[in-house]
């Protein structure tokens, strides 16, 4: 199963663009999917103090939270598509990394670190967007999405086989940009999900 996590408050915006043209070619290729809105389900990224009490145990009170849990169990390629904002993840997908991915359901913890439990998802796509191009981002903002992102987070948790695909070009002015992009996508999609 493909699970689709989209982290933008507004459906106007060209991450939803993004989102469209994924779930038409998944259609397309009759491929099944889930769809995690984070924002449409309005899910809380805010760890409470009595949620924390019980983080250290691996446990939770949020409803979402095992929901979103038994949907990654059953997930083999996750696509997440989120804007970069002030150089980092948005809150609410942050939030979704401190309250979802717990202990002993996607990591446990060893001698020499953590050791990820969601080996189940072979492939995973990171998509993005931005006003900064790509290389800007790597090595002038710190590589917080490759680095911290894919490479500490995704891995951490046992994700892998990460592919980072970016969108620098998100105003208006750069209309054909985009729809350049959403078609690099649609291919993108058709190509690793047959």
């Amino acid at each position: 199963m493909t699970t689709i996590i989209l982290a933008h408050p507004w459906h106007g915006s060209f991450n939803k663009s993004i989102l469209d043209t994924i779930i038409k070619r998944l259609e397309k290729n009759n491929k099944y999917y889930t769809l995690i809105d984070l924002n449409k389900d309005n899910f809380n990224p805010v760890l409470t103090e009595s949620e924390l009490a019980l983080y250290s145990r691996g446990e939770h009170k949020d409803p979402l939270v095992e929901k979103y849990q038994k949907i990654l169990k059953e997930t083999e390629e996750l696509i997440i598509i989120f804007p970069i904002w002030w150089f980092d993840v948005p809150a609410i997908l942050k939030g979704f990394l401190d309250k979802v991915m717990l202990k002993d359901f996607a990591y446990i913890e060893t001698s020499t670190g953590l050791k990820g439990l969601l080996t189940n998802i072979k492939k995973t796509t990171v998509i993005t967007t931005s006003n900064s191009p790509k290389w800007y981002l790597k090595y002038f903002a710190g590589n917080p999405i490759k680095g911290l992102f894919i490479k500490t987070n995704l891995k951490g948790v046992g994700i892998k086989n990460v592919k980072w695909l970016h969108c620098a070009h998100t105003k208006k002015e750069a209309l054909q940009k985009r729809k350049d992009f959403l078609q690099y996508i649609d291919k993108f999609i058709g190509v690793t999900t047959t």
